[in-house]
């Protein structure tokens, strides 16, 4: 049998006729067969995918679609319980939180609704899996199909701005603490700084990134919440929509160093979640160029016998004064910059004028230029704060005659033979004169005593018989030889010296002979071993075989000298550091007793750049420095070159760190820049040293640097903003929020307290804790607004400091706590109904009120059948959600005068959801008691426009046993247009009609007894309701 459309035979009514054929009666009986439904068929849904946007803000409880009421969601054409739908979230797989964001409380009316708060931020899009199933009795043959619900989070105005740029913090979606930086001049005039220049650019945008439409994304407004020092508008002002930062006045430093400013951003629509930043301006020293020479390098002269206070001239005429020239273009040119120059090395021999434009070296202790020729050294100019680029000085010693010629004896003994021919050798003197040029030129003469019988080299200092003399045995002479240089003769000087000469006969026994008593030579350090540095070769006119030995002068053995041939090497490493000169008595004899002659040798070592810098150890190596303070004083540091010359000098820098910290010539260690303990507390500085040679060595040391701390942070909230719900009527003095904020200063003694003042009426913060606490209970009611919401200030401020204090947004959200359950008008409804009424007549309507507040989810009532109760009558009675009208759930088949009892519950959407019940008894009645119209349907003919009111349009007639009917118009009547006599049936016109408007209507009609209407119950059935076309 098709119980489904097309056919939908739902019931088949049969007469049975019974003749008793012996006295020929019959009886006529009606039997009415009900076809019962089957479960073959599935809900279908209407779409294959369902879609709604929905906006974060939207509260918890909200319905946030009802798409599958009506034809729209899923139908099912069995009848019955198989053919009631309800629908349930499944579990999705592939969207792991859709079904506990949203849930379907009432599965027969499948609206949806929200149970967790959305955040466009963290999800914009859910799938939800919706599962429609029927409600056959057999759990194990219901059906189901399923579908998706695109649930798509659109953006809400409910994150405040934040400052770019942002540095998350970790697994966070909050911005660390960002401080901007300016700097400013001091004493300068604000149209020349003016915007003044911040690092970054202070910018701050809304975290709503897409908020639709466009027009309705907030503007953001910027401006200075707090600040130390307090009179800080006085000097800055920053623009309300540009945050363009202005200097109202010229700062002087010695009243003001630096500003600590807090800036607020905050949306122009009043949003209460504002954003706050550090801005952090310095003030500039007005001295902030470098001071700098106007020449690299600088050549300076000086006479070797100038007086003490001789300036340095700038020729080797010493015509005119050297002038170092520095100028700071923080000075005008034609003023005196007033700078500090030192020289980093030859501190005891020169020094600088102190002031003035132009500056002069001079003489601070006599120079020796045979000891020293050459001075080089670097210098360099500070004016207090900064320090110029080192410029090098060399000055030149420039000779003078002040050394005398000097014969290495006071006198001499020489002994010849008269066999000796004219023009050869006696005895070759040597004088030594350290001057150079002209002043070191010796010239020799005999002065006295030759009697004409010896001659001396002029240039040699070689005595020689002079030509065409005998020389006469037991003669003696006595010469005075005189030695001197070669300078002006005002300025010459000479000594004399002694030869004392004794002619002897001819024989074989005489000594030895070397050309000079006195040899002088300059060996570097880094003669290699072996080389030969000296022939000392003698003669003996005997040509006896001639030993040659150190006499003295060698006790370390540097040197070795070849018995036989005279030859002088080196026979160990030399050192100049240890000893930088060497006079050695050499020998030379023939092997008789009084056969041995000997010679002076004068070594001086010269150096090489064998040694590196060593630091000096006993200055401390653990310094400290302040942090926040630019070219503050670290320490110092001290090395010393035992090489000599520019391979002695001692020039310094640094190999890490160079950005942080700096060195001057002299050692002294300064902080470059501003160091900040709360991002580094600890360096280890290295240190280098090097010498002035063409290839430097060079040493390291290394510096341990603590930097020590000042109160230059504000505490800083983990969360720029904390939100919270509160359920209401919380006792007072609860907790409900931990509050933490840390201050990066050491020592600090973090202070909590509520800075809105209105806010301080409901809640309490713990000022040590942090912990935040109901003042007075919370009413949801109380509220005028749609969320009951607090927003205020809260701050962290260093007890012990003078930063401002930081600063969070505190947002309370109230929890509406469903203070009321629903209430019911009456404790028992009575309802009537037809045993043939089809599905979905109207029997009764229930109603219950809930004092929440209007408008929350918890004041929504809403109804459902209690299927526990009185299953059967659940089964074939059901109520409808939002309006609470009782109807039948099937097409009825039930005996007359049966009494049903329907339980209905009526419950809010609140937290926790509250309920109440009712009981609506319903009875069935005797179709005999149902008035029944005479027609089906009724047609009357057609009625002119311009008929007056009161024209009869139709008369209808229904009858019930021992009833009176009254009549009613129930639909198609909606404006009015017609009116029906209750008691006759009569329906007229009331208003008048238009055939332009409307061509024809289509009434219904209902017939009810009176009964029933006194009883204000009405019954509907198949037959009590008409048409009237």
């Amino acid at each position: 049998l098709p119980l489904q459309p097309p056919v939908s035979i739902q019931s088949i009514v049969v007469q049975v006729q019974c003749v008793n054929k012996k006295v020929g009666t019959v009886i006529n009986h009606e039997v009415r067969i009900v076809v019962r439904d089957r479960n073959d068929n599935s809900p279908q849904f209407q779409q294959q995918r369902y879609h709604v946007a929905v906006n974060e803000l939207t509260p918890v409880g909200t319905t946030i679609f009802t798409g599958f009421s009506g034809n729209n969601g899923a139908i099912d054409i069995d009848d019955g319980p198989n053919g009631q739908i309800e629908y349930v979230i499944q579990y999705n797989p592939n969207d792991k939180t859709s079904n506990r964001t949203f849930d379907i409380p009432l599965t027969l009316s499948g609206a949806v609704v929200l149970r967790e708060r959305l955040n466009y931020e963290e999800k914009t899009r859910y799938f939800v899996i919706v599962q429609a199933n029927d409600r056959a009795q057999n759990l194990n043959e219901r059906r189901t199909s399923t579908t998706t619900l695109t649930v798509d989070v659109l953006d809400g105005d409910d994150l405040g701005p934040m400052f770019l740029p942002c540095v998350l913090v970790n697994n966070t979606r909050d911005c660390r603490p960002l401080t901007y930086q300016a700097s400013l001049p001091e004493l300068t005039d604000p149209a020349r700084v003016n915007p003044i220049s911040v690092t970054p650019p202070i910018q701050a945008i809304d975290q709503d990134r897409n908020i639709q439409p466009p027009s309705e994304r907030p503007g953001i407004l910027y401006s200075i919440l707090v600040g130390t020092p307090e009179d800080y508008p006085q000097y800055f002002h920053m623009n309300l929509t540009t945050a363009e930062l202005t200097l109202l006045k010229p700062i002087n430093r010695d009243l003001h160093q630096k500003f600590d400013l807090v800036i607020k951003a905050e949306q122009d629509n009043g949003h209460p979640l504002p954003a706050f930043a550090n801005l952090h301006i310095e003030i500039l020293d007005e001295n902030n160029q470098k001071p700098y020479f106007t020449r690299s390098t600088y050549e300076g002269y000086i006479l070797e016998s100038s007086p003490v206070g001789t300036t340095i001239s700038d020729n080797r005429n010493l015509t005119s004064p050297l002038q170092v020239v520095v100028l700071d273009n923080d000075v005008e040119e034609t003023k005196d910059p007033q700078l500090h120059l030192f020289l980093n090395d030859y501190t005891t021999f020169f020094t600088v004028t102190q002031s003035g434009i132009t500056r002069y070296l001079t003489l601070l202790q006599p120079v020796d230029r045979e000891v020293q020729q050459l001075y080089t050294f670097s210098m360099t100019a500070s004016d207090g704060v900064q320090e110029s680029v080192p410029v090098t000085v060399n000055i030149l010693v420039i000779d003078a005659n002040d050394n005398t010629p000097t014969f290495s004896n006071i006198s001499y003994n020489v002994k010849i033979y008269t066999d000796m021919r004219p023009g050869e050798g006696v005895i070759k003197l040597t004088a030594v004169d350290a001057d150079e040029g002209a002043n070191g030129q010796i010239v020799y003469e005999i002065l006295a005593g030759a009697q004409g019988h010896f001659t001396i080299d002029e240039r040699t200092g070689l005595i020689t018989i002079a030509p065409g003399v005998l020389l006469e045995v037991g003669r003696a002479y006595a010469l005075t030889v005189r030695a001197s240089d070669s300078a002006p003769p005002a300025q010459r000087r000479s000594s004399i010296t002694t030869v004392y000469i004794e002619v002897l006969p001819p024989n074989n026994q005489s000594p030895p002979r070397f050309p000079q008593q006195m040899y002088s030579l300059e060996v570097s350090e880094a003669m290699r071993i072996g080389a030969v540095l000296l022939n000392l070769q003698a003669f003996d006119r005997e040509g006896d075989p001639i030993k040659y030995l150190i006499q003295n002068g060698d006790p370390q053995q540097v040197f070795n000298l070849s018995q036989s041939s005279g030859l002088l090497a080196l026979g160990k490493p030399l050192d100049r550091e240890s000893t930088d000169r060497y006079i050695l008595i050499v020998t030379a004899s023939d092997g008789r007793p009084d056969g041995t002659s000997t010679a002076t040798v004068n070594i001086v070592v010269t150096d090489v750049n064998d040694n590196g810098p060593v630091f000096d150890m006993f200055l401390p190596k653990n310094l400290s420095v302040q942090e926040e303070e630019a070219n503050a004083f670290v320490g110092q540091v001290r090395a010393t070159d035992a090489d000599a010359g520019v391979n002695g000098q001692v020039h310094y820098s640094l190999a890490n760190f160079k950005n942080l910290f700096r060195i001057t010539s002299n050692g002294s260690i300064y902080t470059a820049v501003k160091l900040n303990r709360e991002v580094r507390d600890y360096y280890e500085l290295i240190v280098e040293a090097t010498d002035g040679a063409v290839d430097p060595r060079r040493s390291t040391l290394t510096l341990a640097i603590k930097v020590l701390d000042i109160d230059d942070n504000s505490p800083v909230f983990t969360n720029a903003s904390y939100t919270v719900y509160v359920p209401e009527n919380l006792p007072p003095g609860t907790v409900f929020l931990q509050l933490e904020a840390e201050d990066m200063d050491l020592g600090a003694d973090v202070n909590y307290r509520i800075r809105t003042e209105e806010a301080r009426q409901y809640f309490a913060l713990n000022k040590h804790t942090g912990e935040l606490a109901l003042r007075k209970s919370l009413d949801y009611e109380s509220f005028s607004d749609a969320e009951a919401t607090f927003t205020f200030l809260v701050e962290a401020f260093d007890s012990k400091g003078t930063m401002p204090p930081g600063l969070a947004t505190v947002t309370v959200r109230v929890k509406d706590m469903n203070d009321y359950s629903p209430v019911f008008s009456q404790k028992l409804y009575r309802g009537m109904v037809a045993p043939n009424a089809v599905k979905g007549t109207l029997i009764t309507t229930v109603s219950a009120e809930d004092k929440d507040p209007p408008g929350t989810p918890a004041s929504l009532v809403r109804y459902k059948v209690d299927v526990v109760q009185f299953p059967y009558s659940a089964s074939i009675f059901d109520v409808e959600e939002n309006s609470g009208r009782v109807v039948t759930r099937v097409n009825l088949n039930e005996e007359p005068s049966t009494v049903f009892k329907l339980v209905v519950i009526a419950y809010d959407d609140g937290d926790p959801v509250k309920f109440n019940t009712t009981t609506v008894e319903i009875a069935v009645l005797q179709p005999s008691v149902i008035p029944r119209f005479t027609q089906d349907e009724y047609r009357p003919p057609p009625v002119s426009e311009s008929a007056p009111k009161g024209t009869v349009v139709a008369v209808v007639t229904a009858a019930a046993l021992n009833q009176t009917v009254v009549y009613s118009i129930v639909s198609g009547n909606e404006e009015d247009v017609f009116a029906i006599n209750n008691r006759t049936g009569v329906i007229s016109v009331k208003k008048p009609l238009d055939y332009e408007s409307v061509q024809s209507y289509e009434l219904r009609v209902q017939a009810d007894s009176l009964q029933v209407v006194r009883s204000n119950l009405r019954v509907p059935s198949k037959s009590k309701c008409q048409k009237i076309l």
